[in-house]
């Protein structure tokens, strides 16, 4: 990349800026107290603590590069136009995490940090906004969540806004703590813990305004005590790591989820049992249990994504679910191969005994996450006479309704209410379900 002009401490500020010279071994302050802007094809680069006051207002379009602290209590911004501006958090110091703090928001289009320091580099103590790219090319950014009695926000959030990406996330270059992302396109958060790189996807969320926020946790033995209750039919959870996903309380739209599994972090136990399923769970709060949220294997890609949206938010992880065991007394047993011939076999998606449990929800879904049928009390008489799916999409809001579906791989979200003497609760079922349809 070309600049017009190096600019050093202190020449482009157009109101009032303070270079205070301090010891060899510390670098100089720059404190901005008034207006300084960095145009496009501009590099400042800052070598000692920057620190922007209550008073002082900063546009960057150009690129700023700070060797030192960063603390921003005024405006710290960009043209709402410009697509040029760039931060670059360098830390040459091994023996001190970089500061990035101050009590009002810091807005950026691209930023990156690059820092050889290993393990954590960057304290991050401070909201800023990306609406661009961020770019991990060395060093943990480590998120300081304690409330600030000032602004009652966290000290600290990283938030990537809509149009916004990560870039270049590695187990030597992520966030360690909450992420937000704002907007209506799929993202993957860039998070990890104690060195390892354990990113979360989301699905497109429907508005531009909604917000989600992740978080990993890695080796929380005292988590998994506090929370080791779990639904019959998991055989197996994964107790040394676990993901936070949670919803703006002003947004309405729901995601799929997506997490993989690492031979390093990722309980040995789930990834030995080749006969049952590897299922995405969540702890619910109501139930105080552990519950399946489905889930379709990208074995390649070592992923589990729900095959719908998920039924609530809070900690996920995974878990192995095994055949056979199902909270009810007389099993709902799924068929998963349709052949629609007329020959008395599969002709339609049979599901044993869910006549049984008439408060329930049938969904399938195909490989692209697109819903192409959706029913409620399903198959009611036991035989297949009556409201069941044979191979054309039906329902409200599916796509191509009543049309013909394509042979292919699908994916089936059964949902029944099974009541005992404990009460009444939710049970959901998710896998495969393969079409013959020609």
């Amino acid at each position: 990349m070309r600049y017009k002009q190096t600019y050093t401490i202190g020449l482009l500020c157009t109101i009032c800026c303070t270079t205070i010279g301090m010891s060899q071994e510390t670098p100089a302050f720059m404190i901005n107290e008034g207006i300084m802007v960095v145009s496009a094809d501009d590099l400042v680069s800052i070598e000692g603590t920057f620190e922007n006051t209550t008073i002082g207002e900063v546009i960057n379009d150009g690129t700023m590069v700070y060797f030192h602290d960063f603390i921003n209590n005024g405006y710290y911004g960009l043209s709402r136009t410009k697509t040029t501006s760039m931060a670059i958090f360098l830390n040459n110091n091994a023996d001190r995490l970089k500061q990035i703090s101050g009590n009002e928001l810091s807005t950026f289009y691209n930023i990156q940090f690059n820092s050889p320091t290993k393990g954590r580099a960057f304290d991050l103590k401070n909201n800023i906004d990306v609406w661009g790219t961020a770019d991990f090319q060395d060093g943990i950014v480590k998120v300081d969540s304690v409330v600030n009695a000032k602004t009652n926000l966290s000290h600290g959030m990283f938030s990537f806004q809509q149009g916004a990406k990560a870039v270049n996330a590695t187990d030597h270059a992520h966030v360690e703590g909450e992420v937000e992302k704002i907007g209506q396109e799929p993202f993957v958060y860039p998070i990890g813990d104690k060195g390892h790189y354990r990113p979360a996807k989301i699905s497109a969320p429907k508005h531009v305004k909604d917000g989600f926020v992740s978080k990993y946790i890695y080796g929380d033995h005292a988590f998994f005590r506090a929370h080791d209750t779990k639904a019959k039919q998991i055989e197996i959870l994964n107790d040394k790591e676990y993901w936070i996903v949670e919803k703006g309380t002003r947004t309405a739209s729901d995601i799929l989820l997506t997490l993989s599994w690492d031979e390093r972090t990722t309980a040995s136990s789930l990834l030995e049992n080749t006969q049952a399923e590897l299922h995405i769970v969540r702890w619910d709060e109501t139930a105080k249990s552990w519950v399946d949220e489905g889930g379709a294997i990208d074995r390649e890609a070592k992923e589990v994504s729900t095959i719908a949206a998920v039924n609530g938010y809070g900690y996920f992880t995974l878990a192995l679910i095994g055949p056979g065991k199902e909270q009810d007394s007389e099993d709902v047993v799924i068929y998963n191969l349709v052949t629609p011939n007329s020959d008395g076999s599969s002709d339609y998606f049979i599901i044993d005994n869910i006549w049984n449990y008439p408060t329930n929800k049938v969904e399938i879904y195909n490989r692209w996450g697109v819903r192409v049928y959706s029913t409620t009390a399903y198959d009611p008489n036991g035989d297949g006479s009556s409201n069941v799916f044979n191979g054309y999409s039906n329902g409200r809001n599916t796509i191509g309704k009543n049309n013909k579906l394509p042979s292919g791989t699908y994916y089936y979200v059964v949902t029944y209410e099974y009541k005992d003497e404990n009460g009444s609760r939710m049970i959901k079922k998710a896998a495969n379900l393969h079409l013959e349809n020609n």
